[in-house]
């Protein structure tokens, strides 16, 4: 049907017959076979390029998040100067939340060693080449201004040049108006709230100015209850939510559908009000916390790679192609004795830190755990998460589409967000050829899909995904295949199983990081932490994993083990 020159497609699965993009050790003997970066102490300012937007000014004193953010680093990084015997931490999984963990657990003086299943980090950020060179990426990632823990990492790092950020505004696409784009602009020099509020007040193309306020009067107690009030409405839908405070249907048409399928890959009939109000109560409460930027290239060489850098310089291992068989535990008190990896070997430490997808997890949880009655509850309760599935589509175009330098919420009914990588990344730019990126979502019945879309084929979702952008932009992508744009080249990446599913009443079975296990810790953005399913969770559960980690070598209590779901008490 349409004019596919190249056609490639992925999975999760599959990463692992893909060249990684920097090369580590097959042996445990020896931590890497590349040179290692070492990072001066003084960092070279880089001024934004041509199409980019400043920095914003994140470090200031009202930005509570920020700062508390900034406060757990340090915090962590205390512990190193009181360590004279460096434990050994056994990390198993390489995506961020692992990664951030090790980085993390190096900070506070002792030795992480990340164990990865595949021949790629990054977990849900990973990415790889195909024969072309082209990157091919698990998903399409942007980085938010909201995104405190990710925003003090990459100042630690030394990376804050490698965010471009964009424009301030959420742009939609108009489905009404084929062709045509409207903006949710928010003023430079105006802090929050009333950035927002002139945000939405001056945008006449989506809400008239009844809905506005019928918007506005139920986000008060949001206001005023704060992470309570959210974490409250955990129970409910966001189609009852507004059912229940009266807000019009046409908000969860023009906003919130596209707002759910892009933060979880979910229909707002099946979405969690607690999604939508996270998301906003950042928006609302941070000058820049709705601002965006994308990474300046590939993940596992702009983000990924100076994580293991600075844990490496610091005595850290990293180990692709070790994927675990199971936790070894004492069988009198369940402890962890080592890790048994696929290959027969068994790797022994002083801590151990599963930083493994929920779904993955679950299939390791050691029977003794299951059974005995002071750690069964904890781990009984995980059955109830699992994740949800999302496919990210490539497709390649012949020549430039209607230039948008940005994240763009599509409002289709297939398709999530979008973005013109050719004209968001710097890696990826050409100034003849479109490369769009798009979020394709919901995927099967959970997510609200009538069709399990992860069991078709890559043609098919090739095909559904250009029906789709025919019709938000008819002029320039038609379906005869003779006129428009035309597609040279797709590439799918199915994710059956990626974040959580935030569907209603899952936070409740949200674990802690802190385990009944003496010497296991959890991370992962499954696990409770406020940013939800995100790279800000993922990355913010690695860190408040080592936390724990780092108070237990202290001899600190740790935070406690968050309250078990009562039906499984």
């Amino acid at each position: 049907m349409f004019n596919l020159l190249k056609f490639h497609s992925h999975s999760r699965g599959m990463a692992s017959s893909h060249a990684v993009s920097f090369a580590f050790s097959s042996s445990l003997g020896s931590r890497f076979k590349y040179k290692p970066t070492r990072v001066s102490s003084k960092l070279r300012v880089v001024p934004p390029r041509a199409g980019d937007y400043p920095k914003p000014d994140l470090d200031v004193p009202s930005n509570k998040n920020f700062q508390e953010a900034k406060a757990l680093s340090s915090s962590i990084a205390s512990n190193a100067t009181s360590v004279t015997t460096p434990q050994r931490v056994i990390i198993v999984g390489g995506g961020l939340a692992g990664l951030s963990c090790a980085k993390y657990v190096s900070d506070a003086g002792h030795v992480p060693v990340v164990l990865e299943r595949g021949k790629v980090l990054g977990g849900k950020v990973s990415a790889w080449r195909d024969k072309d060179g082209d990157w091919i990426e698990t998903g399409l990632h942007i980085f938010f201004g909201a995104y405190p823990n990710m925003m003090n990492l990459f100042a630690e790092l030394g990376i804050e040049n490698r965010l471009q950020w964009k424009e301030h505004a959420m742009t939609f696409a108009m489905a009404d108006y084929p062709g045509e784009f409207t903006k949710f602009t928010f003023p430079k020099g105006l802090p929050a709230p009333f950035n927002m509020a002139y945000a939405i007040l001056s945008n006449d193309k989506m809400l008239s100015p009844v809905e506005k306020i019928q918007t506005g009067v139920p986000l008060v107690p949001m206001l005023l209850g704060g992470q309570e009030y959210i974490d409250a409405q955990d129970e409910l839908s966001v189609q009852q939510w507004m059912k229940k405070n009266g807000m019009p249907d046409n908000v969860r048409k023009e906003l919130f559908i596209a707002m759910g399928k892009a933060l979880d890959f979910i229909d707002s009939d099946k979405l969690s009000m607690t999604v939508i109000l996270t998301a906003m109560n950042r928006f609302i409460n941070e000058t820049h916390g709705s601002k965006t930027a994308f990474l300046d290239g590939n993940q596992p060489d702009r983000l990924c790679k100076p994580m293991v850098d600075h844990f490496y310089n610091k005595g850290g291992e990293v180990h692709t192609e070790k994927a675990l068989k199971k936790w070894l535990v004492d069988e009198t008190n369940g402890n962890v004795t080592g890790v048994e990896l696929t290959s027969g070997e068994i790797i022994t430490g002083d801590h151990y830190v599963s930083a493994m997808a929920v779904d993955a997890f679950k299939l390791t949880i050691p029977d003794k755990w299951m059974t005995d009655t002071d750690t069964k509850p904890f781990f009984t309760q995980l059955n109830e998460l699992k994740g949800i599935p999302v496919i990210n589509v490539h497709l390649w175009f012949d020549k430039k589409l209607k230039k948008y330098d940005g994240l763009v919420f599509s409002r289709s009914k297939l398709l999530s967000v979008y973005a013109d990588m050719s004209e968001c990344c710097k890696e990826y730019a050409d100034s003849e050829k479109s490369m769009l990126e798009l979020v394709f979502a919901p995927c099967d019945a959970t997510a609200g899909s009538s069709k399990n879309w992860i069991a078709a084929s890559d043609e098919e979702i090739v095909n559904a995904t250009l029906e789709e952008l025919s019709r938000l932009f008819p002029n320039e992508i038609t379906l005869d295949g003779k006129t428009g744009a035309k597609v040279i080249k797709s590439a799918i990446v199915k994710t059956p199983r990626s974040v959580y599913a935030a569907v209603p009443g899952r936070n409740k079975y949200r674990p802690s990081q802190t385990t009944p296990i003496q010497n296991f810790t959890l991370a992962g953005d499954y696990t409770s932490q406020k940013f939800l399913g995100s790279m800000e969770g993922a990355v913010l559960s690695g860190k408040l994993a080592a936390e724990v980690v780092a108070d237990k070598f202290a001899g600190r209590a740790p935070k406690p083990v968050k309250e078990i779901a009562k039906e499984f008490r």
